[in-house]
């Protein structure tokens, strides 16, 4: 069963005051919703807001109209052709006075989402939730990394480290299986669930959170929604996942100077849930510079960002971290750096054992008949002889690279040398032999 706190769980603001939010924010947040519509029922502005339309919404329309920039252009029934809304089913239209506040706001900010959450009230939410994740136990990793075929030492270091909810350094060859394992860790983790503001907001800067691309609505999301704050939303707990592409500017405030509101950093998204590094030591941005930009939150779980104005905000860092990298550590940063990141666990290649179960395992899962004397042969022409290191990738590889071949040429799918022999062939590259024909 998907877990989450149950110690936090956003009940429906009642009043303005209950939603901690500036009333003249408010105000604003309304007028520039009804300046792009044009023409707003009160019920469709509070869905818009993501506010209840009584005590809320209806305030701050009451207020608008007092102040006269809007007015009422008669009412219609609810959706459904219901009736006895009320006010909630009005017409809400700017005046002249109206439009001309509206775009003094949209001036200083053009976010026009659902109402965000203070700033510390997502603090204390992230802190709450903390609790509440997933904790790895040796049976749940065990089958979560069982695909992967790791080893029991190897688990047990993974385990210790995932419940330290510190950073984790993977590092080995390529191909070793540290992207894999790091998403199964993120598969894991992500069965919980949590819940997130669509935005934040500190003074009058907005920050939005919630993102499509990253954060995925949980199933068991509360069915009896008119208890629930609908500024929040219940996600499945995060997993972000990064590569090369890497800046150090993903890592602070993202501040759109036309739009003038914020798109929250990498490791804001990730909060809750994990955010991998991978190929860390190839990024736009040196591995120094990164650990010291994260020297702070990793030791205090708080980070610092920074607003356009200068001004710096504390947020909560409750992201598990994994490094990923097939570098030398002693290539990448000093020993003191390392020190920092508490566990740090080598995926090496496998040994002969280990390969021939994750031949024989890929084999069954691609229902191909396992030959012990074809993996011999494979293994003596073309890892022995060729004194080339075996990965864990390659079983799964080479496995594929012979159904490809066989399919084309209309052959069975079988290991036989000679398909064993086209698929190396066209695997692997020798680079020693190519640089020395050039």
């Amino acid at each position: 069963m998907t877990e989450h706190c149950p110690a936090f769980l956003p009940t429906a603001p009642v009043s303005i005051t209950d939603t901690g939010l500036d009333h003249r924010f408010l105000c604003e947040l309304a007028l520039k919703n009804l300046y792009h519509e044009g023409d707003m029922l009160g019920y469709r502005l509070a869905e818009r807001m993501q506010l209840p339309h009584a005590g809320v919404v209806d305030a701050v329309l009451a207020s608008l109209k007092r102040e006269q920039l809007c007015e009422v252009r008669g009412s219609t029934t609810g959706a459904g052709g219901q009736v006895g809304l009320g006010r909630a089913a009005y017409h809400y239209h700017l005046t002249d006075r109206g439009v001309s506040a509206a775009r003094e706001a949209l001036n200083r900010s053009q976010y026009v989402g659902p109402a965000p959450v203070p700033l510390a009230e997502y603090d204390e939410a992230m802190r709450c939730q903390r609790s509440a994740r997933r904790i790895a136990r040796r049976d749940g990793l065990t089958a979560a990394l069982s695909h992967l075929l790791v080893d029991g030492g190897t688990i047990m270091h993974l385990g210790a480290a995932i419940n330290s909810r510190r950073a984790i350094f993977l590092y080995g060859p390529s191909g070793d299986g540290k992207t894999a394992i790091s998403e199964a860790i993120g598969d894991l983790i992500m069965q919980g669930s949590l819940y997130i503001p669509y935005a934040v907001v500190t003074g009058r800067e907005v920050v939005t959170v919630f993102d499509r691309a990253n954060h995925v609505p949980a199933e068991d999301a509360l069915v009896d929604t008119r208890r629930q704050d609908q500024r929040w939303v219940r996600i499945r707990r995060p997993f972000i996942a990064v590569g090369g592409e890497m800046t150090l500017t993903q890592l602070d405030l993202i501040y759109e100077r036309t739009r003038r509101y914020y798109e929250a950093p990498l490791q804001m998204k990730a909060n809750g849930g994990m955010l991998l590094i991978d190929d860390f030591g190839r990024q736009q941005v040196r591995p120094r510079d990164l650990l010291n930009r994260w020297i702070v939150p990793l030791e205090k779980r708080t980070d610092y960002l920074t607003l356009h104005t200068g001004r710096k905000i504390q947020i909560p860092f409750e992201t598990l971290i994994i490094f990923a990298t097939n570098l030398e550590p002693k290539d990448l940063v000093d020993e003191a750096f390392l020190r920092r990141i508490r566990h740090k666990i080598e995926i090496g290649d496998p040994t002969w054992d280990e390969y021939r179960d994750i031949f024989r395992h890929v084999c069954e899962h691609e229902q191909i008949p396992y030959d012990e004397q074809a993996l011999r042969y494979l293994i003596t022409e073309h890892y022995l002889k060729a004194g080339r290191p075996r990965r864990r990738c390659h079983p799964r590889d080479i496995v594929q690279q012979v159904q490809d071949i066989a399919s084309y040429s209309g052959r069975p799918v079988t290991l036989t040398r000679e398909l064993l022999d086209e698929a190396c062939a066209t695997y692997f590259v020798d680079f020693h032999n190519t640089s020395q024909e050039h």
